[in-house]
């Protein structure tokens, strides 16, 4: 499928067209220096990158407002800055690890033109210690970073009373909801829903909605390396 077709759904502007073509160039360019992505082709980083990173917006759990979203381990990027792209007005922060990847990611985000996000280096262990990020988020997002029971620890003491996690998988899921009902409990969170659906290719993928309900206990996260090392249960 041709970039204009898989997009076909959402009109795009010529500005988003043209932001997304540039992200395409930036990211193969910089993937020649660090690893960012194992898929290269034009189609299928169109496909399983950007459209899929804006399944959020599709399925409507996302507002087209200026709501304060944090992404988690976002790498090159995903989901955030694609619907950073479609819904400009989001305030968008993002949490990674690895410094080259906020390098990229500062690069790319002057060059899109885009405003209004934050780029952190650092572990989300120790930013969510921070009063001005722990319960200061309507949303936080994450693909493929952990399992639901790790992931639940590292990003539910951002979200506000009322905000929401939306986990990206790519596999059924039942099995890491099982081990992870409990934990999300524990750390103020609630199941709500899971958006199950098929990529245009016919990859099966899920987001699960997890509601923030109550605060997070003071004690969560535990120190970095630990949530991962040694799980809720």
């Amino acid at each position: 499928m041709r970039p204009d077709e898989i997009f076909s759904e959402f009109q795009l502007t010529e500005l988003q067209q043209n932001q997304f073509a540039s992200y395409f160039e930036m990211l193969i360019k910089w993937n020649e220096k660090i690893n960012l992505t194992a898929i290269t082709s034009e189609s299928e980083v169109y496909l399983k990158h950007f459209y899929d990173s804006v399944a959020p917006i599709k399925y409507k759990l996302i507002p087209n407002a200026a709501v304060k979203l944090l992404d988690i381990g976002a790498g090159a990027g995903f989901p955030s800055l694609p619907m950073k792209i479609l819904y400009p007005e989001l305030q968008v922060t993002i949490i990674d690890s690895l410094a080259k990847r906020i390098k990229f990611l500062t690069a790319l985000v002057e060059a899109l033109g885009l405003k209004d996000v934050e780029l952190l280096h650092g572990r989300a262990e120790d930013f969510a210690r921070d009063i001005k990020y722990r319960e200061r988020f309507n949303i936080v997002t994450a693909r493929a970073v952990a399992r639901l029971n790790v992931l639940s620890e590292l990003t539910l003491p951002y979200l506000k009373t009322g905000g929401e996690l939306l986990s990206l998988k790519a596999a059924k899921f039942n099995e890491e909801l099982a081990e992870a009902n409990s934990a999300i409990v524990m750390l103020g969170g609630r199941f709500e829903k899971s958006v199950d659906y098929e990529l245009p290719d016919g990859s099966e993928r899920h987001i699960a909605v997890i509601k923030k309900v109550k605060v997070t206990p003071e004690k969560y996260p535990r120190k970095a390396g630990t949530p991962n090392k040694k799980p809720l249960h």
